[in-house]
């Protein structure tokens, strides 16, 4: 028996593996297709289901509120951009501070330590509260007072926490003999830091950090609960007035339309880094 003849440029093994990528594409889309069809035939069948669909969607509803929540998710996506670039500065000085090796700077790795402690193990909702609504109980005059700065202080100083240990794994990724060759080439300890082993931690751990900014995106949401009238307190309203869940469907969506597409370029980020690695 003669085994078939490579194609041109390819060996038997890449024929091989072509294949069964082809298989399995094949299958996974037939699978998918078979539970999607299951799903679109066999809900409509369940008892509740006409109540269900003009409670959460409502056709009339939906076309009625998305272009006002539309309108109220750009102040979610007004208050990620002036949190986002803050957490990334914010968040890389805490994890200098925590890679401090001097004796004499100990307090700034101990700040740093109680600092990421603190804030990874308190509920992002807690510190929203206790910040929103703790400050501007003081008293300040405005615009010191306004939910807004202090909304946004919260989820800075909260993902700033996330983001520091993230930088840090990234600094600590980075083999100890790049730092001593750097330090052998008399450059000083922090131009060894500043120009040989951040550039590299960096680029690690930017599939990492993306996948942080999503789930900020997210929690911006949570404003909502001290005052902001965002997308996901703007639902509220409609949903109250309305008497209809859609207009959370409506958000839901809404958000997915951002979240999904940033996910899908993270995850070819972090298949970009493997690539590499391998």
């Amino acid at each position: 028996m003669t085994l078939p003849t490579p194609a041109p440029g390819k060996t038997r093994r890449e024929i091989h593996e072509a294949r069964a990528r082809q298989r399995g594409i094949v299958i996974a889309s037939l699978s998918t297709l078979c539970v999607v069809a299951a799903v679109v035939l066999l809900v409509p069948l369940a008892p509740g289901w006409e109540a269900v669909q003009k409670s959460f969607f409502n056709g009339e509803i939906f076309l009625r509120t998305f272009p006002k929540l539309l309108q109220a998710f750009l102040l979610d996506v007004a208050i990620f951009a002036w949190c986002a670039p803050l957490i990334a500065v914010w968040a890389l000085v805490i994890a200098l501070c925590r890679d401090v090796r001097n004796p004499a700077l100990y307090p700034l790795r101990l700040f740093a330590v109680l600092y990421t402690d603190i804030f990874r193990g308190v509920p992002v909702v807690l510190v929203v509260y206790l910040i929103g609504f703790g400050v501007p109980g003081l008293g300040l005059p405005r615009p010191w007072n306004s939910p807004y700065i202090w909304g946004s202080l919260a989820l800075i100083l909260t993902y700033s926490a996330y983001v520091a240990e993230i930088y840090r794994s990234g600094i600590e990724s980075i083999h100890a003999s790049q730092r001593a060759a750097a330090l052998s080439l008399g450059m000083s300890k922090s131009d060894a830091m500043r120009f040989v082993i951040l550039p590299q931690a960096l680029r690690r751990v930017v599939p990492a950090n993306m996948n942080m900014f999503i789930a900020l995106q997210k929690d911006v949401a949570l404003l909502s609960f001290i005052g902001p009238v965002e997308v996901l307190r703007q639902a509220g309203v409609f949903k109250s007035l309305l008497a209809n869940f859609t207009p959370y469907v409506v958000a839901a969506i809404i958000f997915l339309c951002v979240t999904i597409p940033a996910t899908r370029y993270a995850d070819y980020l972090i298949a970009k880094q493997n690539r590499a690695r391998s």
